[in-house]
């Protein structure tokens, strides 16, 4: 009996820890995903083109905007590079996942030289923005409603809008795309954004800590909801893109293990709108500008003037 008894308390006692490990391996999920970070190193191929890229935007002319998160008191900041030659065309640039808008230098850049204003935001959580926690693009993507609103207060009703992100930037504009829009936006470019966040985090908890997708992605979603703010399982980049009508260009390249390269496809059949995709060969995460610039400028270039007339 005294056996038993033992056996009972020691198969509870195990229970509780096995619990209690999940728990904490979901909070650390949260912690480990969404907390404000830093941009890691680049590749060498891309590290010498950035750091150009970013020399040349530290020097360009520039403005800083400023506004309130949608939904709270966060102030948010973003930069604004207008054109070399006065123009209502600009290109509203998201950046990646820890990072911000100096990490999309080369893209500032190249818009640029194509002749646009850029407007580039510090995501809330990422470079001068306030904020804790990043939020995957789905509640950015209510702020880049209100940075379209800005630019259409600033350069007059006749503005002509492009929207382009890299990475989780790429997320970020195809979940902005679900949104009702001011018509002044015209197209949408997308460079290897994931299908939705649930996707990319259950891909990270494989990849990096070789764990399932269950029980921690259901336990890290019910706590992101009380630390974050909201359900990651909620934010889907393919259910955006099935309300989307405006011209979308997907790229990504073929090599991608960060961003697994069978999400672009996922967010090419959701488009509901004229589309276009390029999926670039030999080519890891976020690197088909740096691989290929001047198809990438072509391609890219030819897309936007299309539209954007």
């Amino acid at each position: 009996m005294i056996k038993k008894r033992w056996l009972k308390y020691g198969l509870v006692g195990l229970m509780i820890l096995l619990v209690g490990g999940i728990l904490v391996g979901s909070n650390y999920l949260v912690s480990y995903a969404f907390t404000r970070g830093v941009p890691g190193p680049s590749n060498h191929k891309k590290a010498a083109v950035l750091k150009a890229d970013q020399v040349w935007l530290k020097n360009v002319k520039q403005e800083q905007w400023q506004q309130r998160a949608a939904d709270s008191s966060l102030r948010l900041v973003a930069t604004y590079v207008p054109a070399a030659k006065a123009t209502n065309k600009t290109i509203i640039v998201a950046h990646g996942y820890h990072e911000n808008h100096t990490s999309m230098a080369s893209y500032i850049r190249l818009f640029h030289n194509l002749g646009y204003n850029v407007l580039a935001p510090d995501d809330r959580g990422s470079g001068k923005s306030q904020g804790k926690y990043l939020t995957f693009g789905w509640l950015d993507r209510l702020d880049y409603v209100n940075w379209i609103k800005k630019v259409i207060k600033y350069q007059g009703q006749n503005s002509q809008i492009g929207l382009f992100g890299v990475s989780m930037g790429g997320a970020t504009v195809m979940m902005v795309s679900g949104q009702k829009l001011p018509s002044q936006v015209k197209a949408i470019v997308e460079d290897c954004g994931y299908s939705s966040v649930e996707a990319e985090l259950t891909n990270q908890l494989k990849a990096q800590f070789n764990l399932p997708k269950e029980p921690f992605i259901m336990l890290a979603s019910m706590i992101a909801k009380i630390r974050v703010g909201f359900d990651f399982r909620q934010a889907k980049a393919t259910a955006a893109l099935r309300k989307n009508t405006l011209p979308l260009y997907l790229i990504h390249g073929d090599s991608d293990h960060f961003v697994a390269t069978k999400m672009v496809k996922q967010n090419y059949a959701a488009q509901a709108g004229p589309k276009k995709l390029w999926i670039s060969k030999k080519t890891g995460h976020a690197m088909t500008y740096y691989n290929y610039p001047h198809e990438y400028q072509q391609r890219v270039g030819a897309f936007f003037a299309k539209y954007l007339q």
